[in-house]
C-alpha cells in the first residue's frame, strides 16, 4: 500500500493547494494526519484505501484517544480524513467514505475566564501618563462598554462611532455580519480624550499608532499586558476577558440572554448560553457564602 498511499496523498495535497488554496499550515497538518492513518492501515495489513471500513476508522479514533490525544486534535484529524476520502471518491479510487458518520470524543466546554467588577475597575480607573496610554484606556473602556471582539475593535473607523448618539457600528463582525451596539458614557469620555491627541493622519482607523497606522491585534494584546503590569494586576489578562466580563456582568444584571446575544453578535443563542453557566456559578458562590446551612462537611 505504501506507494499507492504516498501517490494518493500527494495528489490530494496538490488538489488542496491548487484548487482549495489551503495554507502551508493546513497542508502540513493534513500530510501528518494522513501518513499516520497510512501507518495504522499498514499495521492491520490493509493493502488499499478501498479496504478501510467505518469500523477501522472508529478503532483508529479510539486508539488516538487512548494514547492521550485531545478531542479537538482528533476532530481535526477526522476532518482531514473525510476530506481525503471525498477526494478519492471523486477520483473513483474508493467506493465509500469510511470516516462518514464517525464522531470524535466530545470536547469539554471550558467556561470563558472573566473578571469581577473590582478587577475591571482596577484596569479602567487607573490614570494614563502618556498619549499612548490615553489611547489604550479608550480601547479598554470600549472593549468592556460594548463587548467587542479584538478583531472588531482594530477594524473600527472614526466614521463608525456616533458619540452624540452613543452608538457604534460594527462593520467587521464574525462571518461578515454587521451590528450596532451602544457605547457607555465612560467609554465616550475616554474616546473623546483620545481624539484630542489622535495624530492627524490619512488612516480612517479609530485607534492608530504614534505614526498614524492602524493598530494590529497583537499590538493591542501587548498594550493591555503592559497596562496591567504597570498597575499591579498580577493576573494575566487578555482583551477577550473584557468581552467575556461584559457578557457575564450584563447577563447577571439583566437576565436577558437574547439582548446579550445581539450585543455580542452571536449567530446562535446557544453560544451565548455559556454565560448562563457563569451566572449560575456566581449565584452558587453567593449561596455558599450567605446561606447558614449551605456549607457541607466532606464525608470520608
Amino acid at each position: 500500500m505504501v506507494n499507492e498511499a504516498r501517490q494518493s496523498i500527494a495528489m490530494f495535497l496538490d488538489y488542496m493547494r491548487g484548487e482549495k488554496w489551503a495554507s502551508g499550515h493546513t497542508l502540513a497538518n493534513y500530510s501528518r494526519d494522513l501518513v499516520r492513518l497510512q501507518k495504522f492501515c499498514a499495521e492491520r495489513d490493509l493493502s488499499s484505501w478501498r479496504l478501510l471500513t467505518n469500523t477501522d476508522i472508529r478503532q483508529y479514533v479510539a486508539a488516538r484517544h487512548k494514547s492521550g490525544i485531545g478531542a479537538k486534535s482528533i476532530q481535526r484529524e477526522l476532518a482531514a480524513i473525510r476530506s481525503f476520502f471525498r477526494f478519492l471518491l471523486k477520483k473513483q479510487l474508493v467506493d465509500q467514505n469510511p470516516a462518514q458518520g464517525v464522531q470524535a470524543p466530545k470536547v469539554s466546554k471550558k467556561l470563558p475566564k472573566t473578571l469581577d467588577v473590582d478587577q475591571v475597575a482596577g484596569i479602567l480607573n487607573a490614570k494614563p501618563d502618556s498619549v499612548l496610554e490615553i489611547r489604550d484606556l479608550a480601547m479598554f473602556e470600549l472593549f468592556y462598554s460594548s463587548g467587542l471582539r479584538l478583531s472588531e475593535l482594530v477594524m473600527l473607523d472614526n466614521a463608525d462611532l456616533s458619540m452624540s448618539d452613543g452608538f457604534l457600528r460594527v462593520r467587521h463582525g464574525k462571518g461578515g455580519k454587521q451590528r450596532q451596539v451602544p457605547v457607555g458614557s465612560k467609554a465616550i469620555k475616554a474616546i473623546q480624550q483620545w481624539m484630542a491627541y489622535r495624530p492627524d493622519c490619512e488612516s480612517p482607523a479609530l485607534f492608530v499608532s504614534a505614526r498614524g497606522a492602524r493598530l494590529g491585534q497583537r499590538s493591542v494584546q501587548l498594550r493591555l499586558e503592559k497596562w496591567c503590569r504597570k498597575n499591579g494586576l498580577a493576573e494575566q489578562i487578555h482583551p477577550h476577558m473584557l468581552r467575556h466580563s461584559f457578557a457575564s456582568h450584563l447577563l447577571e444584571s439583566s437576565q436577558d440572554i437574547r439582548a446579550v446575544q445581539e450585543l455580542l453578535g452571536h449567530a446562535d443563542v446557544s453560544t451565548t448560553q455559556i454565560y448562563t453557566h457563569l451566572d449560575f456559578q456566581h449565584l452558587a458562590n453567593v449561596y455558599d457564602k450567605a446561606h447558614p446551612r449551605a456549607k457541607r462537611s466532606k464525608i470520608d
